[in-house]
């Protein structure tokens, strides 16, 4: 009976081929540009990016990689195999034309220790489930209420020195700035940590910890089974245990209001909606976990990435309070934020040249089909085979020349006025297909509004940071070296 299995197995690896072999001829698949040299580990690939992270260059070494090998192009490491690409064409067949081919559960036993199971690493019907329970809170009206932006702007004013000469990092105040938000959002109450002293503020480097090993499991692939880290468990039981009085202050306040009618409900508070629809308490703590990382990070990010160019570029920032000046001071309501269009071409570029998720794969999970990529010229279709992972680089896509021109490298709000740019899937900060991000609005009226009240608060904004923008890469990418500045009352 034992001496059948290898017969079997190689039966079933010749049928396997041939189905292949069959596949790829019926798609007119070529291959894509093989960057390895060693076949069986991959070593050769893995150790440079293992080094860039340590230098903190990781995006511009796959960067780099696209420029050797192309938009497109495959790997290995462990015999598993790998696509790279940047084509805009491939990453619209991932998220949107071939959708049910890929699945990205096999980020659940990376992403399972911190934030569980919710809605950034699960699939079918849990992936629904999680976007039906979350969409509620980003309609319109929910957005379009600034009340809880405008309640935290005196704390964040007050942590800001206004004598031109003393230095403040706007990055930390900007991280403090969106957990008091997206509490408050979410839960229905701020945790106030900027009025917290830096002592008292235990999760958020516990969590930022925990990030960067995720991040750092992601890129080391099936390497990452020899990352054996402590500290982030710990970590991981730190943001747990934070996130569990948010769930039993979540289950007691559903109790009472089983019975009112959706009419007389105050107001809609995300965790308190979560308790009403299951009273699976591990359940819960997921998805506020999950919605905690997407409302804290991507938003201060964004925040500090633009203001770390605004600081750098004076005459942005002048034109840009130039035209906050129509305001007259007032604060501004939603519809007067949405016509900023200066406003909305910073934040466009920002996101352009330093997207705060810069890095996205999938796991192919049948055969299937890139439409660029293969061949000498790149331009016949690949094939994936199942049990590939897929990854797509916004970062690289995003400096392109050929889409945005001979300074793609270079900030320049700019190039988004008048309609001159009208990219579709070029263009990417928010993912896109059925998986794009529901909270997009809240993110792009936040940040614009936190934008628009410094700009009235503040006459200049002045970098001190004498070096470029260097990468701070887990999850999402902000500042290594914050956003450090003075700044004087306007």
């Amino acid at each position: 009976m034992l001496a059948c299995i290898p017969v079997t197995l190689i039966v079933f690896k010749i049928r396997r081929y041939l189905l292949h072999c069959e596949f790829v001829r019926r798609h007119g698949c070529q291959p894509a540009v093989r960057a390895n040299k060693d076949l069986l580990l991959g070593l050769d690939q893995m150790l440079p990016l293992v080094r860039a992270v340590g230098e903190h260059k990781v995006l511009e070494t796959l960067r780099e990689a696209y420029h050797r090998y192309g938009n497109t192009y495959s790997t290995k490491r462990i015999l598993s195999p790998g696509i790279f690409t940047t084509e805009p064409a491939n990453i619209k067949t991932i998220l949107s034309v071939n959708f049910e081919d890929y699945s990205l559960g096999h980020r659940t036993r990376h992403f399972e220790p911190l934030l569980g199971r919710g809605i950034f690493d699960t699939d079918g019907d849990d992936w629904a489930m999680s976007r039906a329970l979350i969409r509620p809170s980003f309609t319109r009206n929910q957005v379009a209420d600034l009340t809880s932006f405008e309640d935290l702007i005196p704390d964040l004013f007050a942590l800001i020195p206004r004598d031109g000469e003393t230095v403040v990092d706007l990055q930390d105040l900007f991280f403090r700035y969106t957990m008091d938000s997206a509490t408050a959002f979410l839960f229905g109450q701020s945790v106030g940590s900027l009025r917290m002293d830096q002592s008292d503020l235990s999760f958020a480097p516990a969590f930022n910890y925990s990030l960067e090993v995720i991040a750092m499991n992601l890129i080391l692939g099936p390497f990452s089974i020899f990352n054996r880290d402590r500290k982030a468990q710990e970590c991981n039981r730190i943001c747990r245990e934070f996130a569990e009085r948010f769930v039993e202050d979540a289950v007691q306040a559903a109790r009472p209001e089983k019975e009112i009618p959706e009419t007389k409900r105050e107001s809609y508070i995300f965790s308190h909606e979560l308790a009403r629809r299951t009273s699976d308490k591990q359940r819960i703590r997921d998805e506020l976990m999950n919605v905690l990382l997407a409302g804290r990070d991507t938003t201060a990010s964004l925040l500090s990435n633009m203001f770390f160019m605004l600081a750098k570029y004076p005459a942005i920032w002048d034109k840009l309070r130039r035209e906050v000046v129509s305001l007259d001071g007032r604060l501004p309501t939603y519809e007067e934020l949405r016509n900023l269009k200066y406003l909305r071409c910073c934040m466009n570029e920002s996101l352009r040249l330093h997207p705060v998720v810069p890095l996205n794969e999938r796991l192919a999970v049948k055969d299937t089909v890139l439409p660029l990529g293969g061949g000498k010229d790149g331009l016949s279709p690949v094939f994936v085979a199942k049990g590939t992972q897929v990854a797509y680089n916004v970062y690289a896509m995003h400096r392109r020349t050929d889409f945005y021109g001979p300074d793609a490298e270079e900030f320049r709000p700019e190039r988004w006025e008048d309609g001159q740019l009208k990219p579709r899937w070029e263009y990417l900060p928010f993912n896109g297909g059925p998986r794009i991000c529901i909270g997009q609005q809240y993110a792009l009226t936040e940040v614009g509004y936190v934008t628009v009240r410094m700009a009235q608060e503040f006459r200049t904004l002045e970098s001190r940071d004498p070096g470029p923008w260097e990468e701070s890469l887990n999850l999402t990418l902000c500042s290594r070296n914050g956003t450090k500045v003075c700044l004087t009352p306007a």
